[in-house]
């Protein structure tokens, strides 16, 4: 998905210095059909698929499920508000870097879609640190830094609003990464139903974010704009730290107090071992007594 906006945007910007914005949409469209159709026609058929019935009863109870748990409201409503100010960022800032002082070219402003690389390999790196220090921690220290380059991108200088970029990408792509791998091991059941609310939940902060940032940059150009991306970015640090006081589900707890079963050999019976001759061969011949 991310490829595929990072290469969009950077060829309808040069497309339309080139040509004209009309023909760049248009092969952004017939490139769209093909797509679908190469999908359509090569992907295999899904492995361990059970067809059901469409039952709207049934359908509504699933999605009405899905809000009983309070982290999994969290996280939607975190999707909402990151994914709508990344949108509103991106969309706006074009604004700004093709009026003075800049005055970039249309193919220059949309090389700034090239720091999604800079996200994209932080999605990773996230990812990672999450495994390693958890996801309570990680998600809140990813908003910051997206408070920090919003602050950053106030200055005038082009290679600090292009650092202060930078760094709300990352911050960004990075929380995106940690919130949606949470929404999936919080969910209880049907976690493809959880993992599709939380992208419709993303894909409605762009719309709302992506209007309010028009109005915002009409009304009170990139000043203006700065303060709706904080005031969303304030919120969305309030539910990453209310998520991290939140106690784990019951199925998480569960899955982390697993433990492997005992080994056959190791097994007791009033004190002494059961199977002497295999606890010989383990250790070489000598019999050890059981602890």
């Amino acid at each position: 998905m991310r490829w595929g906006g990072l290469t969009a945007r950077v060829f309808v910007g040069a497309m339309a210095d080139f040509a004209s914005w009309r023909l760049a949409l248009g092969l952004i469209g017939g490139f769209g059909i093909i797509a679908g159709l190469l999908a359509w026609r090569f992907l295999p058929a899904a492995r361990h698929f059970r067809r059901q019935r469409l039952n709207a009863r049934s359908l509504l109870g699933a999605l009405a499920g899905q809000s009983h748990d309070p982290g999994l409201r969290w996280l939607f409503a975190f999707g909402f508000l990151t994914m709508g100010s990344s949108t509103a960022l991106y969309n706006y800032l074009g604004f700004r870097l093709v009026a003075p002082p800049y005055s970039l070219s249309q193919t220059a402003t949309s090389a700034v879609f090239l720091l999604y690389l800079v996200g994209i390999a932080s999605s990773t790196w996230m990812g990672q640190l999450a495994d390693r220090v958890g996801r309570r921690k990680v998600l809140w220290i990813c908003i910051v830094a997206t408070l920090v380059g919003v602050a950053v991108m106030l200055a005038r200088p082009l290679p600090l609003v292009i650092a202060g970029l930078a760094i709300v990408t990352t911050g960004f792509f990075g929380a995106h990464s940690v919130a949606s791998s949470w929404v999936a091991r919080r969910a209880p059941r049907a976690k493809a139903q959880a993992a599709s609310i939380y992208l419709c939940a993303c894909y409605l902060g762009q719309s709302v974010m992506g209007s309010l940032g028009g109005f915002a940059w009409s009304h009170g150009g990139w000043p203006s704009e700065t303060a709706l991306l904080a005031a969303t970015m304030l919120a969305a640090l309030a539910i990453s730290l209310r998520l991290s006081s939140l106690p784990a589900a019951s199925h998480e707890r569960g899955a982390l107090t697993l433990t492997a079963p005992r080994p056959a050999w190791a097994s007791t019976r009033n004190g002494s071992c059961t199977n002497r001759s295999t606890i010989r061969r383990v250790f070489g011949g000598k019999a050890h007594r059981c602890r």
